[in-house]
């Protein structure tokens, strides 16, 4: 994959890091494409249990599209120059949204735009103290993406996601917290580490459970408390029918500390 964004996988723990520090990690053409690759790939692996999506640098998790080449694809009339939505956007949410395994997010800086949208895509966001978050898509005449639209209302509720997508600030690592958007805060100097940490607890953690909490908890939010009642009892079963389930039983009954296979 492009150095753009960094993948690597150990011991069951896929890491991507988005790597163009020197442009606050903004989106380029083939930084998109290798994201995105890196997303389906972790999502496919099998041998992957957890995903820790974070980025280069203490300035900037993502400040979005990189607009010094958005502006240039312009100028040029290229037809296809909002087609990053469909081409991009949408599979990078979809493979971190719909992976069978949690993913998290060690936002080291600024998150924008786009950049919001992935770490909002995430399961669980790990914060350094001094990052920020901005919608700012209305800033540039542009509607939200990245699947804010969906993400935010339902992480701050539809009025506060109104208010930040009309009138885009940085939102600041307490402030964050407080909303609900970052789940921990951490010192900068500790967010790798941190953020490491908690992937790799998700990775050594039961993998089909996991997989079907994220269901549940998406399918919840869409459908009625019958409906979801159904889905729970479908993902229940699929959960207890896990070799997991049964390791976690038995080592409850022995006092023992789990030692799951993910499967």
């Amino acid at each position: 994959m492009a150095d753009t964004v960094l993948y690597e996988v150990s011991d069951g723990l896929a890491t991507i890091t988005l790597n163009r520090p020197e442009a606050m990690n903004a989106l380029n053409v083939a930084a998109k494409v290798a994201l995105r690759d890196a997303a389906r790939a972790a999502a496919d692996d099998t041998g992957v249990r957890a995903v820790l999506l974070t980025a280069a640098g203490d300035r900037a998790f993502c400040v979005g599209q990189d607009l010094k080449e958005h502006i240039g694809l312009l100028a040029e009339g290229s037809g296809h120059v909002m087609s990053t939505v469909k081409e991009h956007y949408n599979p990078i949410v979809r493979a971190l949204t719909e992976a069978a395994k949690p993913v998290v997010a060690a936002v080291n800086g600024v998150a924008a735009g786009a950049g919001f949208g992935f770490a909002l895509a995430a399961d669980y966001r790990v914060v350094a103290d001094t990052a920020s978050f901005n919608t700012s898509f209305a800033k540039v005449a542009l509607t939200a993406d990245s699947g804010v639209s969906w993400t935010l209302p339902r992480v701050v509720g539809p009025g506060r996601a109104a208010d930040l997508l009309l009138f885009p600030r940085n939102i600041p690592a307490q402030e964050a917290y407080e909303l609900g958007i970052a789940n921990r805060v951490v010192p900068s100097a500790d967010l790798r580490a941190e953020g490491e940490k908690v992937a790799r607890a998700l990775a050594s953690g039961p993998t089909v459970a996991y997989a079907a909490l994220k269901e549940a908890v998406a399918f919840g939010f869409s459908h009625s408390l019958s409906e979801t009642l159904e889905k729970e009892d479908e993902l229940q079963a699929r959960a207890g029918a896990s070799e997991d389930h049964t390791i976690a039983v038995s080592a409850f009954v022995k006092k023992e500390t789990p030692q799951y296979l993910g499967r």
